[in-house]
């Protein structure tokens, strides 16, 4: 059985349940879906753009601990509360990414943590 190697950062918000920030297991990285919140715990950011680029600085911080990065992500798996921000998630998303583009899926929720607006997880190779 492969081993599994659970990721945290002193950078970043301890989980809010009974969860990982992430999972290391050979060459993968699971990480688990996040929110856009500061090492307190507190949400920051107004706007759907503000949380998704939150949200993707905690992804990175999280990979980087793990030993990869967003250049070494693979899928993303993206939840929006109003599907009718897509537009302005989509754009929030591609500036942090780059010229990367791992696949994606986003759906519309009914309502995420704390009010978040946002929330992403993700795959990524190390």
């Amino acid at each position: 059985m492969a081993s599994l190697t659970f990721i945290s950062s002193p950078e970043l918000a301890p989980p809010g349940g009974s969860y990982s920030v992430a999972v290391a297991t050979g060459d993968l990285v699971f990480c688990a879906g996040g929110i856009a919140v500061d090492r307190s715990g507190a949400v920051v950011g107004d706007t759907v753009a503000e949380q998704t680029a939150k949200v993707i600085d905690n992804l990175e911080i999280a990979l980087k601990e793990a030993g990869s990065s967003l250049d070494r992500v693979v899928k993303t798996l993206c939840f929006l509360v109003d599907i009718d921000d897509f537009p302005e998630f989509n754009r929030a998303y591609a500036e942090k990414f780059g010229a990367h583009r791992p696949a994606r899926s986003t759906v519309a929720v009914a309502g995420l943590v704390k009010g978040a607006l946002v929330e992403i997880e993700c795959v990524a190779v190390r």
